[in-house]
């Protein structure tokens, strides 16, 4: 198994994790909040899948599907079109309204695509490259794309368990 093998595995693990919250699930479903500050199951969604794509486009060079496939119009959220949610309100959690929430999984599946087509031809080597000087020490691709995997699973399990909690009520 190579590193390339490892981390598509993780990605491929976020996209059934991403399916399993959503599917299934209600525009209304997707705005719950557990209390009036908490995190609905849409914005974490749509948060980590930003987060994918920005940062795998930042590594990539592509430009992020967000903006090239068309996605931040067929959203319609209120937020510029750079915005990953990074540092939000809780007015800006609740904008987050998906209908229909197949919105979600389907571009999740568009950024997953994306991810894949960068990752799977990656060397052990590459993972070695400075991506990001702006912090000390400086950020390499191989530390990039372990913090997109381990934000994006912490994301994902928080939604599972918003969905855990619907189910029981």
């Amino acid at each position: 198994m190579t590193s390339a093998d490892l981390l598509l595995d993780g990605f491929d693990r976020i996209q059934m994790l991403v399916h399993d919250v959503v599917d299934g699930l209600t525009a209304d479903d997707l705005t719950v909040r557990l209390d009036d500050r908490a995190n609905t199951i849409g914005w974490l969604v749509w948060h980590l899948t930003r987060v994918q794509d920005d940062h795998i486009a930042g590594v990539s060079g592509d430009e992020q599907v967000w903006t090239a496939k068309g996605w931040h119009d067929r959203f319609g959220l209120p937020f510029r079109p750079g915005s990953i949610g990074y540092g939000h309100t809780s007015a800006e959690v609740a904008a987050v309204r998906v209908d229909p929430p197949a919105l979600l999984t389907q571009y999740y599946d568009a950024v997953h695509e994306q991810t894949v087509r960068f990752v799977r031809d990656l060397r052990d080597d590459d993972l070695a490259r400075v991506v990001d000087e702006a912090w000390d020490p400086p950020v390499t691709l191989g530390v990039r794309l372990v913090s997109v995997l381990s934000d994006d699973l912490q994301h994902a399990g928080q939604a599972a368990f918003i969905r855990g909690v619907l189910a029981r009520r």
